[in-house]
């Protein structure tokens, strides 16, 4: 039994912990004292994401996660009979009385009692009592789970190591009463499975490492109309890794990938700079490579040579069951799936209309560009009234008909020595360049689709328009619908129109075409290039890169679907 059990407070009762209940972190009721929707994003939704400030503060944590000792049991500490002053770090902690659990930074212990130290990288706040409530909340339920496992708390501190100064936390009975409140309503949000709102034109937001996650003013938008702040976290400088040559192999030395040739050269990417890898054909890659991407929430997918999607693998990740609870939910529901549906179908067709008006060639007849706009736009309006599935779908295949139709007047007729026609789409096989090009590039934008969405929480394999079937994404099948002409198509016609492909870079095996390895590369990096383009949301008016972009749409998805906002905004370029 501890020493002082009369210090504790009492106005709330000791919780108990169900069988199957974890214990709160502490670190979590910092976190919930500062923000409570922060918390409960990283605890109970597991997410994540690292910024400078976030890599800042390991580095200052680094000497005391490293360790250093035990901390000797309470009769040990007690029985001693000098005046050293021990030190110990990295020790964890738990209490089940108190339904907590925390990780202390460095404890020292002299005289039968011990003092708690938290080390914070920042420098020393000039507010009342020396530090924030988070922090001295955080200090407070860590003295209280040592007195609770029997030692006598000396006094307790917060070292800020970015002034090198030492700050003393009273550990009275109004902090202690605050401290347990806190770590009680954490609970009970986590138990009831409610996220709290986002705060409202918060400072705190500016520069919090889920603030591309947690999306406060985009979600606020729906509800406020005030214009999103540029929160959103700086573009990620990795990048994803593409593997085309046969008989390569991708393999892991300490935090670098290596890719080996069959000539034996070797490619060598640090971790960090790689987002996600596609592999193409017979390339394989080693069980270490495999345990780092996954561990460090990387997906790897599998391409065949011909350029077909076959599959994507993703390690455990954050993966919120209460969004996939919500989609599960609405896939029942038939009027939220046509209503969804609707707008899915005239996203679409309202961008092929605008990808035709902005690429339509002068020189390619002014008449039958008006014609086609129009007809286009008559398809889109139908659509936001479509009853039915059936209906949508007959749309969306008259929409594509007159789109592929004149998909010929956006490609430069001086684009290469032999010029690049189209008729139609066809597909399984392409028959000719631009159709291969097209069913590549919807393979990758499949690819990356799937993995955003398995990034959100969402199932790709359950959507609300495509017919759901074993083994296709239908969700991900659904959500690239809009932006198939501006991503994929748009990719297409910058390739052939900068001759960065050329008909030299095609092979023809009976009615089949493909593109060469060469040529795959050379589309590739088009394409990533588009990917890495800044665009103007034109719902909320902030730049973003097209690679961002997606994330956030795919958020803001999520929400709707449980219930955060109203209304799902599609992805519309003027």
């Amino acid at each position: 039994m501890p020493r002082n059990r009369s210090q504790l407070p009492l106005p709330l009762p000791a919780p108990s912990l169900a069988a199957d209940e974890p214990p709160v972190p502490v670190r979590m009721v910092n976190e919930w004292v500062y923000c409570p929707r922060l918390a409960y994003l990283m605890w109970v939704e597991g997410e994540w994401a690292e910024t400078h400030d976030t890599l800042s503060g390991k580095r200052a944590h680094a000497r005391a996660d490293a360790g250093g000792g035990r901390l000797p049991a309470p009769e040990d500490i007690e029985s001693a009979d000098d005046d050293i002053t021990r030190h110990v770090r990295a020790v964890t902690l738990s209490s089940e009385r108190l339904g907590l659990i925390a990780r202390i930074d460095l404890l020292q212990h002299t005289g039968g009692k011990v003092t708690v130290v938290e080390i914070k990288r920042g420098k020393r706040p000039h507010v009342g009592k020396g530090a924030y409530q988070p922090e001295r909340t955080q200090v407070a339920l860590q003295a209280m789970i040592l007195e609770d496992n029997g030692y006598e708390v000396a006094d307790a501190f917060i070292w800020f190591a970015g002034s090198r100064e030492r700050v003393r936390v009273e550990l009275d009975r109004e902090l202690r009463t605050e401290a347990l409140r806190a770590a009680s309503e954490l609970r009970l949000a986590a138990m009831a499975r409610r996220r709290p709102p986002p705060l409202e034109n918060s400072r705190k937001c500016v520069r919090c490492a889920l603030a591309g996650i947690c999306l406060p003013d985009e979600t606020g938008w729906f509800t406020r109309r005030d214009p999103p702040r540029p929160l959103n976290p700086a573009a990620d400088a990795a990048m994803p890794l593409h593997v085309l040559t046969p008989g390569s192999r991708v393999g892991k030395r300490g935090e670098t990938l290596v890719i080996t040739t069959p000539e034996d050269e070797k490619t060598e990417v640090p971790l960090s700079a790689v987002s996600d890898v596609s592999l193409y054909g017979p390339v394989s890659i080693s069980t270490p490579a495999l345990n780092s991407l996954f561990r460090s929430r990387r997906h790897v997918a599998w391409f065949s040579t011909g350029g077909w999607f076959l599959g994507l693998a993703t390690g455990e990740g954050s993966r919120p069951a209460q969004v996939r609870a919500a989609q599960f939910r609405a896939l029942f529901d038939e009027k939220r799936c046509l209503k969804l549906a609707r707008g899915i179908v005239e996203a679409k067709i309202r961008n092929q209309r605008t990808l035709l008006r902005r690429n339509w060639r002068k020189r390619r007849g002014t008449a039958e560009k008006k014609e086609a706009l129009a007809s286009l736009k008559r398809l889109y309006e139908r659509a936001r009234h479509a009853r039915s599935r059936q209906e949508l779908l007959g749309l969306e295949g008259e929409a594509a008909a007159i789109y592929f139709r004149h998909f010929e007047r956006m490609i430069s007729p001086d684009a290469g020595a032999v010029p690049f026609s189209f008729t139609h789409r066809n597909r399984r096989p392409p028959t000719d360049p631009v159709n291969a090009l097209l069913s590549f590039a919807y393979a990758i934008l499949v690819r990356t689709f799937t993995s955003v969405l398995l990034t959100v929480g969402l199932d790709p394999w359950n959507g609300f328009y495509h017919r759901i079937r074993p083994g296709r994404p239908a969700l991900s099948l659904d959500m690239m619908e809009p932006y198939r002409p501006i991503i994929a198509d748009s990719v297409v016609i910058t390739a052939i129109n900068n001759r960065e492909i050329t008909n030299d870079d095609f092979v023809f095996n009976g009615p089949a075409c493909a593109l060469k390895t060469k040529g795959r590369k050379a589309f590739l990096a088009t394409f990533e290039r588009r990917m890495e383009q800044e665009v103007t949301h034109p719902v909320f008016g902030y730049q973003v890169s097209m690679r961002r972009l997606l994330e956030v749409q795919m958020r803001l998805l999520a929400r709707h679907l449980e219930g955060e906002i109203r209304e799902y905004p599609h992805y519309l370029p003027r």
